[in-house]
Order: C-alpha cells, then sequence, then structure tokens
C-alpha cells in the first residue's frame, strides 16, 4: 500500500512533511513508484493516460482541487473511487472573491472604472441592496457560504439547484425560469457536468429580468462567451465579472479583456492551500482506511 503524487512539487512537500507525520506507514511517491503495483492512493489534478494500467491496484484518487471536471471519469475504472478537495480554505477565499464580486456589480464599479479611464466625474445612482434581488446557483459548500456571507447586506436570497433546498432565509428553486425571473444579480458556483457546459448562454440571459448583473465562478466552459457579449450589446446583461473563462486565459485579443462592462480575474477566486489540503487528504485516507465515509468522495453518476 503507497500514495503515488502527481502534481507540483511545491505542494507535494507540504503534503510529504504531513503525511509522513500522520501516516509515517504509507510510502509516498512523487512521479513514479519503484513498484507500481503497489500503488493503491493516487493524489493528482490530471492523469496520465496509462495511470490505470500501470498501476492496478489503485483504488482511490483524490483530486487537488475542488472540482474534478478536469478528469474524464469514463476513463477511470469503476472500482476507483474519486474524492474532490474539501479544505476550509476554499469556502472562505469563494466568501470574500463572490462578496467583492456583488459589492463591485451592486454599486456600478464597472462603469466607475470605466469613466475613470476616459477622466469622467460622473455619480450614478445608489439602488438599495433589497432592490437587488440576488441568486446563486449551486447550493452545495460554496454556495451556501457564500448565501450566509451576503445576507447581512439586505439583499433578497435565491439559491437554485436539482433539489429546490437552500439555507433557512433564503428562497430556493428547482424550476431554473422561475428562479431566473426573480433574479437581478446572478451568480454562479455550478460544477461543470455535461448538463451545466454551455448553460450561460443566449436563452439563460433572456430569462433574466432586463439589466440583470453576472458573477461567473464556476467553471470556464460554462459560459458562451460570444452569448454574453451580445446581451451586453442589447444591455439585458449590464455587467460580468468573471474569474473562469474558456480557455484560460483568453486569447490577447479576445472583446471580454476590455469590455467596458466586464472585469475579468484569472481564476483566482480558490486556490488551493497546501497545508490545508494536505490535512484534508489525511482525512481522507484516515476515513477510507477505517472503512468510514469519505470526505469529498464524488457521486460518479452525477460527475460531482
Amino acid at each position: 500500500m503507497a500514495i503515488l503524487y502527481l502534481s507540483t512539487p511545491e505542494r507535494g512537500a507540504v503534503f510529504r512533511a504531513h503525511l509522513a507525520q500522520a501516516m509515517p506507514d504509507l510510502p509516498f511517491h512523487e512521479g513514479t513508484a519503484p513498484d507500481p503495483a503497489e500503488v493503491t492512493v493516487a493524489i493528482a489534478w490530471t492523469c496520465p493516460p496509462d495511470l490505470f494500467e500501470r498501476h492496478p491496484n489503485l483504488s482511490l484518487l483524490i483530486s487537488v482541487g475542488a472540482g474534478v471536471d478536469q478528469l474524464d471519469l469514463s476513463r477511470i475504472p469503476p472500482e476507483v473511487q474519486v474524492v474532490r478537495m474539501l479544505e476550509p480554505g476554499l469556502p472562505e477565499q469563494m466568501v470574500e472573491y463572490v462578496t467583492l464580486a456583488t459589492l463591485a456589480l451592486h454599486r456600478d464599479l464597472p462603469t466607475y472604472l470605466d469613466q475613470a479611464r476616459r477622466g469622467e466625474w460622473r455619480a450614478g445612482r445608489n439602488r438599495p441592496a433589497a432592490e437587488r434581488r440576488v441568486g446563486v446557483m449551486g447550493m452545495g459548500q460554496l454556495g451556501a457560504a457564500v448565501l450566509a456571507a451576503l445576507a447581512p447586506f439586505g439583499f433578497p436570497l435565491a439559491g437554485f439547484s436539482r433539489a429546490g433546498t437552500a439555507p433557512a432565509g433564503v428562497e430556493g428553486f428547482s424550476d431554473l425560469g422561475a428562479f431566473l425571473a426573480r433574479t437581478d444579480l446572478l451568480i454562479c458556483l455550478l460544477p461543470l457536468t455535461d448538463a451545466t457546459r454551455g448553460m450561460l448562454n443566449a436563452r439563460l440571459f433572456a430569462g433574466l429580468p432586463h439589466g440583470a448583473a453576472l458573477v461567473h465562478a464556476g467553471r470556464g466552459a460554462q459560459l458562451v462567451a460570444g452569448d454574453l457579449i451580445a446581451a451586453l450589446a442589447t444591455g439585458q446583461i449590464s455587467a460580468a465579472m468573471l474569474d473562469v473563462t474558456d480557455p484560460e486565459p483568453l486569447p490577447p485579443q479576445h472583446p471580454l479583456w476590455t469590455h467596458p462592462r466586464v472585469i475579468v480575474t484569472p481564476h483566482v477566486a480558490c486556490q488551493t492551500r497546501a497545508e490545508d489540503g494536505a490535512r484534508h487528504v489525511a482525512a481522507v485516507l484516515g476515513a477510507w482506511r477505517a472503512g468510514q465515509p469519505i470526505p469529498g468522495l464524488i457521486d460518479r453518476a452525477r460527475g460531482y
């Protein structure tokens, strides 16, 4: 029984040191293992094409990121359990980013940044938070944390998920059309699946009230960039803050870079912190070895 680590050496050094203390009986190999048959656990962002052929006894795959959409689950043997990263720094960082983005759009920051570039001094109307209906797509760990952080500002809050459940004080929706119709500022935190790929498109934008704003911190492939640009041109979407794009980074001449109603950030909403990640991996391995429920274990049918 051994661990095979396949990610950055900087994070690997932290993982190695932490696991050497928590589980000194588990050999930790980076890149390759002397005996491929010994490997039962892999820690990685993506998998080499021959990973499972070279390591026939591999039964646990731990992603170093909060998502697993970078993995081709169809190529992973069904007996291999796949785990995503759950560490306290991720929801904390997402709360910071989404709060920043929500307030920036609520207080018309893209307008004022554009005016400043042109040397214009012109004040707009400060709209009360009670008049800005915020809706979050994705009611997992991150969505719940974001809604809790936004509640004190006084925004009417709603959440969309397949089950339609939401935290106390938040209106829950499973009907996407009804959810969009009441949402003035849309926050996308959904995982990337076949169902959500390309979901932020012209049809979805048309379902929002005219002049709605978008915060996108899910996955880049969920957004149809051309549809967003068209919606910005008509005013259907008033402004957007994007932390994820497809591709990443955008090509140098892509219009979203310089659009006066768009703020682009380089996928910085959440970054896995090595120390917290190492503690999560130790918790996963402890539960797995004890036959207990594994934190972060994904549902292969859902893809998250």
